[in-house]
């Protein structure tokens, strides 16, 4: 069968970004105002935004608060001021282009009485029964009903539109504690698999011969590190250039360069077009000190709110690109830096909002290109 394009797995987005939640069922000044709320208490771990249009101008309501979700915390808001968009331009916005605003979010709230969203928190309101009568196909994956102090019950329609209505958390509009609980305890749900990943792709030019082939102990450096990663990721690979010969058995799949010349900047951007959903833990094999206590350390202190968790280089304090974590939010970022005529990791961590460590045993980080160094090494481990 003739497919025109080619099949790539797509990274789990909604209408605006991965986890997004619409609020729907009551006025929008009711909306908002629960947003900032929500977004007042999370906004000292996570980052929050929030999407609205414009009510005066689309619906004649009035906003109650009259601050935004900046003053409350927020680290993005768009409104749709319905003759122009606020972040501000006039071009025409799709999910295309909101995924791309909003990729950094841990949540983006949305105002469901105009906008979609994958989850959904449904108020119920009196004042707005029919208007949510009229919008039962935007309630895909209700997670949390609130109750207006009018509310006596749930209504029948929703209950017959509902099959799960019984397993769906049900408190007061005013129940803000525990409707910060169920939203915090599902961003920390959504934290990324982590998975490994074994940069043995380099030609090893400086060093002769192939770096991930050398035993520092007992073994080839590139299962070394697998084995090392198999103790904190879900899959390891290994990363391959295109044509690379390998000429031993491996335990462990191999993840080849898409993205073709570009050295571990292509190794990474191929190992995200594989599994775009998951985080990756990514390791140099030139790496022959590094240990488990170092690795450790490192998955103990990720931040999966930043787009990666890196140690900083005991050489230069520059950020170590090829021993961190990457998140998926970090995927569009590497292609933009690509795009703009950048392969470079390292120069992607310092321009990014990035999560920086010192490695408890700093020397755990050296890495080893040239015979004389290795050499050295192997004097230090006793071989």
């Amino acid at each position: 069968m003739h497919q025109k394009h080619a099949k790539l797995t797509r990274p789990n987005y909604g209408q605006f970004a991965r986890n997004e939640w619409a609020i729907i069922g009551t006025p929008c000044g009711n909306i908002q105002q629960l947003a900032y709320q929500i977004i007042d208490q999370l906004s000292k771990k996570y980052k929050a935004s929030y999407v609205d249009a414009d009510h005066k101008n689309a619906d004649g309501e009035e906003v109650i608060n009259t601050k935004t979700a900046m003053s409350f915390g927020a680290h993005l808001e768009y409104t749709d001021k319905i003759t122009h968009h606020r972040f501000d331009t006039k071009a025409d916005l799709n999910s295309f282009q909101f995924r791309q605003y909003f990729n950094e979010q841990d949540i983006v709230l949305v105002n469901g009485n105009h906008f979609k969203a994958k989850k959904q928190i449904v108020v119920i309101d009196p004042k707005k029964e029919k208007s949510l009568q009229k919008k039962l196909d935007r309630l895909t994956d209700v997670r949390l009903i609130l109750m207006t102090k009018e509310a006596t019950a749930i209504p029948p329609y929703l209950k017959d539109h509902l099959e799960n209505i019984d397993q769906i958390p049900t408190c007061s509009l005013e129940d803000l504690p525990t409707i910060h609980q169920l939203i915090e305890a599902d961003i920390v749900q959504q934290t990324p698999v982590l998975n490994g990943l074994v940069l043995a792709g380099g030609k090893s030019q400086r060093m002769g011969k192939d770096k991930g082939l050398i035993s520092y102990h007992g073994q080839p450096q590139r299962a070394y590190v697998a084995d090392l990663l198999a103790e904190f990721c879900q899959e390891t690979f290994i990363s391959f250039r295109q044509g690379q010969v390998s000429d031993r058995p491996l335990k462990y799949p191999i993840i080849e360069d898409r993205f073709q010349g570009l050295g571990p900047f292509g190794a990474i951007t191929s190992a995200f077009l594989h599994q775009p959903n998951h985080a990756w833990l990514v390791v140099a094999c030139d790496l022959p000190l590094l240990d488990q206590a170092t690795l450790k350390y490192l998955v103990e202190n990720r931040q999966p709110s930043n787009i990666a968790t890196a140690y900083n280089s005991p050489v230069n304090e520059f950020p170590e690109p090829l021993i961190a974590i990457w998140e998926p939010k970090s995927y569009p970022v590497l292609l933009q830096f690509l795009a703009q005529g950048y392969s470079c990791p390292r120069k992607v961590l310092i321009n990014s909002d990035v999560h920086l460590i010192d490695a408890p045993e700093g020397d755990k980080l050296m890495n080893v290109n040239h015979p004389e160094e290795l050499e050295q090494v192997k004097k230090a481990l006793g071989k």
